[in-house]
């Protein structure tokens, strides 16, 4: 008899598929988006919505068409800019050389960028020096979150140290709005953290064939055929099996920035969105769907793989019909 081939059932990207150690997420890539002072910002996952729009698209079959988008909310309310922190390039990788912190975060006497100045000056090779920033959420003015601790992070800046300490010195302690940041229309990558399933099967988890009548154990048949022959004497880590399934940090490239607003009426139906409340703060909306449940913190950056320059959409509706009934 052939054999029978099939392509693998399940993928085995993203493994091991343990837990996040924090919702807070890290963005270690090296890629910075060219001309851009910051690479990026946070805010809360509120919940979708529906757009109707005029379709811009040149490459779509429904270009000039109104159509329905769906879209998520995402409330974003200012980030103060705590302190920056001077890397250097190692043998060993990046390694922190020195910080300044802003006010209290700094103690009585607050905090400056001398040092930081002088270490800079003094270098031979500037490429060999980055400077990041600082920032801390404000959970604290988002009524629907429960949360009264910041969320402390790390952002990248654009890589050129001299022009970066310069904007440093301007925004050292102040407020960081999402409209320095971003634009409307620009393209942008989602990082979040997953929603949590908590353990399931290996049908569920890896998305293997369902056992037909005659394979099937204890009627179930929810189970891999073999878990491998007798040599190797163990399992091998190919092999599908049950285990922790979801709450991992994933991103999601090339989400199109549809509008940055600050009246969150505008986009909060009516009874507020289920399970998240009413928007209060300045918000962004983008389309299509964000990794995580609702409140979860999300951090939006610039896009780093091509894509189309398709600039402002011209959006007809936004709808903010009760999500109650649903």
């Amino acid at each position: 008899m052939a054999k029978r081939h099939r392509p693998r059932r399940g993928s085995l990207a993203f493994s091991p598929r343990t837990r996040a150690r924090s919702e807070t997420c890290r963005i270690k890539r090296e890629e910075l988006a060219v001309g851009r002072k910051i690479q990026g910002f946070a805010g809360y996952k509120a919940g979708m919505t529906q757009l109707i729009l005029t379709d811009d698209n040149p490459h779509s079959l429904t270009k000039g068409m109104e159509i329905a988008v769906p879209a998520t909310i995402i409330e974003t309310p200012p980030l103060r800019v705590e302190g920056f922190r001077l890397y250097k390039d190692t043998n060993y990788g990046k390694r922190a050389v020195t910080e300044a912190w802003a006010g209290a975060a700094a103690g009585e006497g607050g905090g400056d960028l001398s040092a930081i100045d002088e270490i800079i000056k003094k270098a031979d090779d500037k490429q060999a020096l980055s400077l990041h920033l600082i920032a801390s959420t404000a959970p604290d003015v988002v009524n629907s979150v429960p949360k009264k601790k910041h969320d402390l992070l790390e952002i990248k800046m654009s890589g050129e140290v001299e022009q970066d300490l310069e904007y440093a010195k301007e925004v050292f302690g102040k407020e960081l709005k999402v409209n320095d940041v971003v634009k409307e229309g620009d393209f942008i990558d989602v990082t979040a953290v997953t929603k949590g399933k908590g353990t399931q099967g290996p049908v569920k988890r890896w998305g293997i064939m369902i056992q037909n009548a005659k394979a099937r154990r204890s009627g179930k048949g929810r189970h891999v055929g073999s878990i491998g022959g007798w040599t190797p004497r163990r399992v091998r880590w190919r092999v599908p099996q049950l285990g922790q399934t979801g709450y991992q940090q994933r991103t999601e490239y090339n989400k199109r920035l549809m509008k940055i607003g600050d009246n969150g009426e505008e986009v909060t139906p009516k009874g507020g969105f289920i399970k998240y409340g009413i928007v209060r703060n300045e918000y962004v909306l983008l389309k299509g769907s964000v990794p995580g449940p609702k409140k979860r913190f999300v951090r939006i950056s610039h896009a780093i793989r091509p894509h189309p320059k398709l600039g402002v959409p011209e959006i007809d509706y936004i709808s903010t019909r009760s999500q109650q009934g649903r």
